[in-house]
């Protein structure tokens, strides 16, 4: 049987209901609803090697800092081992016979005062703020507590009139309990101008969120100081405490957030209880609220043991001297938490009101310890697992910062990878999964793109500033998508770790907590160091972010899986997350790159056997849409080789230059890099086929004019003048899915627009691919030698594919194949993918973590 009558008894009340500590939601303890202040673990860790010596048994630089905060002198201040260490020792010190508590009251008073052999009187103050009925000789030579504010009322004591009161009973010591005052706005604390006679005793555990760590204060005169020193045992306060003490007695932030966040929550959840039957609730100032049940046919022991039942603990107050049966005790939560609070009390006290069911839309979210970890992949895996096991999947991602961009059916811009998501889904691409679409036209700048349409070109400053909007944008995307279908599959960007970014985050663990979706960290093992990448990925992680994490996933693994169980043993030991699967090395898998990471780190040659076509790409600094050309790959008779340099460049059969978010800038590189040269001596020996995709179309031209600043400053440059064709910025971006056709081959095309360019070609230039509506898109020279066109996607189609290499094969001297031999087709690759994450992760263990099993 526990030896304490407190709420925070998290292990006997999991006992008590028969579940797990983590599945309670304990509103019995009052301890800050943010959690800890985002330096603790830091403060922690930099710690941990000091614990091979002695702390410092006199707490220097704790009481130096808790001097400094309450503004007295360090021999006026005493750290000890929480507030309750302090509070037994005080009766023994104080030299009185007799303990006056003012009730109701924190239970301890009087126990402290009983074990100290003190007699003692509770006087029930009407009101519970007002000293005024208690008589002098009541008070005359005594100890008497009392709470600012009162535990469990939450009401505060005028300052001036206890101020007045100790001056007033100058042979009585008053021990004024302010461990919540932190909670309380504008208090005037008795810490600052405090009679002698008063002994003010202080908490961090309540207001930093560290009950278990136990830390807590005085401050009282140097002569009642030293002798709680004298009777206190040596090192009381652990090193860990005194540094984390230390550190909260300078931080003034933390408790300022907490207030305003407490306040707002608390006028709310007072509302919401008192709108519930047969129930009064008490004013409050601090964190917590009292409730009295006024059903006779219910008492707060009863209504406890229904709470428990749905993992919910409130404080029964029937212990405190003036409260009854009738009373309990919640703490102030967060919005969500204080949410089930309320359902489940409607349920306990037959609300006629309909309880308010806060069901939220299956989810789970991928993040990664590093770009390119292999998120994407695994989303778009779970979206077809999910898909094949027939739910109404579909992916998002709040914020994606990608050239390779996609036109949905309505003409938005939406990042490729989450249309490869939606294609897993089964769904028709849509801008909502992608609400926020950043794409690089500089070092410093991007273009910003709001749920598929540009709002303008930001710095990163500028964004910043913009990003409170771009996030009310993308909580209501996601909660129109995720309205709509069974489970949502998010994805986060870059790091959670990225600790210059967190403060602004709205991508990563933000968007975890609007959507309420579990966490598994993606750490792709090829790259190395991805167990220290796990653990230290959580190390920097908020106490709330921490939370939200359920485990990890390796990725990328070449080996056998069981060489990894003692590192998996040692990370789970460490952070007190699973593994949930090693995903092992996927080669060829078929499905367009993320973004130009992969693209630019490849290798600019890999031979392939059986080809006898070459084809060059050249890589832009700000090339754009790079998965044009993927399709071309799957031809067992094509190389595909990408140009970064002149000397790469050869004798191709093909060069290929791709759409560029910077043309000018991508223009102004190809001649300093003397690129432009060596493709023009390629166009005019005549051997090469030069193809310009997009922004590469528009250099092909004679000259490029930006009057607007779309692209650059640069105004007007020329172009490669390889076709007699000129282009014009313009600030109207043409976004279209495009059907039509090649005129030259005679097949269909498909794909989509993204421009800011108008292009005019001259009447000499053979129109290429013409739109359904009849407006060109692409011209080119009579011999097909140099063309160009904005249709992205045009080599998707496998007809017209097969007749362009067939093409080259003629030009070359080779026997064109005449029949489609490759098919670009997504589907085999989804499937595949999702046999592969089936059998080497815990799929099942992932849907309870959902909740949809």
């Amino acid at each position: 049987m526990t030896r304490f009558a407190h709420g925070g008894n998290l292990y006997q009340l999991a006992r008590t209901a028969g579940k797990a500590e983590q599945d309670l939601l304990d509103f019995s303890a009052n301890i800050n609803p943010l959690g800890p202040p985002e330096w603790l673990r830091a403060v922690l860790s930099a710690q941990v090697s000091r614990l091979v010596h002695y702390p410092d048994p006199d707490c220097s630089l704790l009481v130096e800092a808790l001097a400094d905060r309450y503004q007295v002198n360090a021999d006026e201040v005493i750290s000890g081992n929480g507030g309750t260490e302090l509070l037994y020792l005080l009766p023994r010190v104080l030299e009185r016979k007799r303990a006056v508590i003012l009730v109701p009251a924190y239970v301890d008073y009087a126990r402290a005062a009983l074990r100290a052999g003190l007699e003692v009187e509770h006087i029930l103050v009407p009101g519970w703020h007002d000293a005024g009925p208690v008589s002098a000789e009541l008070l005359q030579d005594a100890v008497v507590f009392l709470g600012r504010p009162n535990n469990p009322t939450g009401e505060v004591w005028d300052a001036d009139a206890l101020r007045r009161l100790a001056a007033g009973h100058p042979g009585t010591v008053f021990v004024v309990d302010e461990a919540f005052g932190d909670f309380v706005d504008d208090l005037d604390s008795l810490t600052s101008r405090r009679p002698s006679n008063v002994v003010v005793l202080l908490s961090l555990t309540k207001m930093f969120a560290i009950p278990g760590l136990r830390l807590g204060a005085a401050i009282a005169d140097t002569s009642t100081i030293r002798r709680l020193r004298d009777l206190q045992p040596a090192w009381s306060v652990n090193s860990l405490a005194q540094a984390v003490g230390t550190a909260a007695a300078r931080d003034q932030e933390h408790p300022r957030r907490t207030r305003a966040y407490v306040g707002e929550r608390r006028e709310k959840l007072v509302a919401d209880l008192q709108a519930l039957p047969h129930l009064t609730v008490y004013s409050s100032r601090a964190n917590f609220l009292l409730v009295r049940i006024d059903d006779p046919g219910l008492d707060a022991p009863a209504l406890s043991r229904r709470l428990l039942n749905d993992g919910i603990a409130i404080r029964v107050c029937d212990n405190y001297e003036g409260l009854d049966r009738r009373f309990f005790r919640v703490a102030v939560r967060t919005e969500d938490e204080n949410g089930r609070l309320l359902d489940a009390l409607r349920r306990a006290v037959g609300s006629a009101a309909p309880a308010v069911i806060r069901r939220h839309t299956p989810a789970l979210m991928f993040q990664g310890t590093s770009s390119n970890a292999g998120k994407s992949v695994l989303t778009a895996a779970l979206c077809r697992i999910l898909r094949q096991d027939g739910f109404r999947v579909a992916p998002f991602k709040a914020q994606n910062m990608s050239l390779n961009s996609f036109v949905t059916q309505d003409g938005r811009e939406m990042g490729r990878a989450q249309v490869v998501q939606a294609q897993a889904c089964r769904l028709e691409p849509d801008a909502r999964m992608n609400p926020i679409l950043l794409k690089p036209n500089s070092d410093t700048g991007s273009q910003v793109i709001v749920l598929g349409k540009p709002v303008g070109n930001m710095t990163v400053t500028e964004y910043i500033r913009y990003k409170p909007a771009a996030f009310r944008a993308v909580q209501q995307a996601y909660d129109e998508l995720a309205t709509a279908h069974d489970v949502v599959v998010l994805e986060g960007a870059g790091s959670p770790a990225e600790v210059n970014l967190k403060a602004h985050d709205i991508v990563n663990m933000q968007m975890a907590r609007h959507a309420h979706a579990p966490v598994l960290l993606v750490g792709d093992i090829d790259r190395g160091g991805v167990f220290a990448s796990f653990v230290g990925t959580m190390e920097v992680m908020a106490e709330w972010e921490r939370r939200l994490v359920a485990g990890f996933i390796i990725n990328q693994f070449r080996g056998q899986a069981s060489l990894l169980d003692d590192a998996i043993t040692y990370t789970q030991r460490h952070t007190g997350r699973p593994t949930f699967g090693v995903v092992p090395y996927l080669r060829d898998l078929g499905l367009p790159e993320e973004d130009s990471v992969t693209f630019k780190a490849a290798p600019a040659d890999v031979p392939k056997i059986g080809a006898e076509i070459e084809i060059a790409v050249v890589d832009l600094p700000h090339i754009s849409n790079f998965t044009d050309f993927d399709a071309l790959r799957l031809e067992p008779d094509v190389q595909v080789r990408i140009v970064r340099a002149t000397a790469d460049l050869g004798q191709p059969d093909a060069v290929l230059l791709p759409g560029s978010k910077n043309v000018i800038g991508d223009l102004g590189y190809l001649r300093q890099s003397g690129l432009a040269a060596a493709l023009l001596a390629l166009a005019q020996a005549g051997r090469t086929e030069i193809v310009g995709q997009c922004g590469g179309y528009q250099m092909l031209g004679e000259r490029i004019e930006d009057p607007h600043g779309i692209e650059s400053g640069n105004g007007m440059l020329p172009g490669l003048a390889m076709l007699p064709l000129s282009t014009v910025m313009a600030p109207e971006k043409t976004l279209k899915r495009v059907s039509g056709r090649h005129t030259t081959a005679a097949l269909a095309v498909t794909g989509y627009e993204i421009h800011h360019g108008r292009t005019v070609a001259a009447d000499a230039l053979q129109p290429m691919v013409v739109r359904a509506d009849g407006e060109v898109i692409g011209v080119g020279r009579a011999d097909g030698l140099v063309w160009g066109s904005y249709l992205h996607g045009i080599f998707d189609a496998d007809g017209f594919r097969r007749w362009f290499v067939d093409g080259l094969r003629r030009r070359k001297g080779l026997a064109p194949i005449g029949h489609v031999v490759a098919t670009y087709d997504l589907e085999a690759a989804f499937d595949r993918l999702a046999d592969v994450v089936r059998e080497n992760v815990r799929i099942e263990e992932i849907y309870r973590l959902m909740k949809l099993r």
